[in-house]
């Protein structure tokens, strides 16, 4: 989700071309290495991205580096449980055995997953082909407990939401699920990864437990963050746990017209707020609040300058401050709910 914990810096060109040698040297094995096995896991809810779902296990059966197997989750829908047990005969398609939501929908999959390495991609999503073989490169470091990539939107082509809006600001596009700016723009360590496409050492979840209840996506619920509060517990319990964020491993993230809305806009950053006080009750304030102070404090105001220069993009400026403002909100709405119990 967002908020990750990294320098921030500019990451407009995180996964442009001039990453090419970074991507030819990340993905080469050290000689008699061990090739490292990856379990695929899509979780998906609703019929109404059937053919999103469809792209999705498409754009994973075409990986330069194949997966072990594709484990689908269906999120208590019976009707798409059926129609993904007759559609995907080479996946694993199995219902959400936990409570409704993407929480236990992943933590279902692992479950069923046999790799060495467990790969998350969204239902929305589709991978680039060397995606996988970019993450699962870095396996070869034992301290590197988890990877993950860049998340471009996808956006719609047609209509009235065709396209970038002018006024949504690239450093909130983690609010539709993507990489923003401040990410780094080369492999680094990061405090958690992006949902959209990510990974997890499988002997991690034996260690730290699964992702917890109570946070993530329910349906078309905007709440999240339970990456940052996976990736807080695997770092805090599991010595020596590195997260890295490798913008080579790329995934296009499918951005809806609804998405794009003032909205929905306003009511992401509400819930992210929402999501960050549970998380800094479980884990503590500090470790969920870091590398937002960071992001506050340095990325944010560099956006308002440079947006205030020009009357094009003035209207990008007051973005940044009202979604600033609606997350800190809801930050602390769910800090006097947890008060209050």
């Amino acid at each position: 989700m967002a908020f990750d914990e990294t320098a921030p810096g500019d990451a407009s060109g995180a996964t442009g071309n001039e990453h090419e040698s970074e991507r030819s040297s990340a993905t080469r094995l050290p000689r008699g290495a061990e090739p490292v096995t990856a379990s695929v896991v899509i979780c998906a809810y609703t019929l109404l991205r059937w053919d999103d779902l469809t792209a999705a296990v498409a754009s994973v059966r075409a990986q330069t580096v194949p997966a072990g197997d594709i484990i689908v989750v269906i999120d208590h829908n019976e009707e798409l449980l059926e129609r993904s047990l007759s559609s995907f005969p080479d996946a694993i398609v199995v219902p959400n055995a936990g409570k409704p939501g993407l929480s236990g929908a992943r933590n279902t999959g692992v479950e069923r997953a046999s790799g060495d390495v467990i790969v998350f991609l969204d239902d929305d999503a589709r991978a680039q082909p060397d995606w996988l073989e970019h993450m699962l490169a870095h396996y070869t470091d034992p301290a590197v407990q988890g990877v993950g990539g860049a998340a471009l939107p996808r956006w719609p082509e047609r209509g009235a939401h065709s396209g970038r809006p002018a006024w949504f600001p690239p450093e909130f596009d983690w609010v539709i699920g993507c990489s923003y700016v401040g990410l780094p723009t080369s492999v680094a360590p990061v405090r958690n990864p992006i949902g959209a496409g990510m990974s997890i050492r499988h002997s991690a979840f034996a260690r730290v437990g699964g992702f917890s209840d109570g946070l993530g996506r329910v349906g078309s619920i905007p709440l999240g963050c339970e990456e940052t509060e996976f990736g807080i517990r695997l770092r805090r319990d599991v010595a020596g746990a590195v997260i890295l964020y490798d913008p080579a491993a790329v995934v296009l993230h499918g951005v809806t017209p609804e998405r794009l809305t003032w909205r929905y806009y306003r009511r992401r950053c509400f819930s992210e707020g929402i999501s960050k006080a549970v998380v800094a009750r479980r884990v503590g304030q500090e470790s969920a609040l870091e590398a937002e102070k960071a992001y506050m404090r340095h990325v944010l105001p560099r956006a308002v300058r440079r947006d205030l220069r020009s009357p094009r993009t003035w209207r990008r400026a007051a973005m940044v401050l009202l979604g600033v403002l609606f997350t800190v909100a809801g930050y602390g709405r769910g800090s006097i709910a947890r008060a209050s119990g």
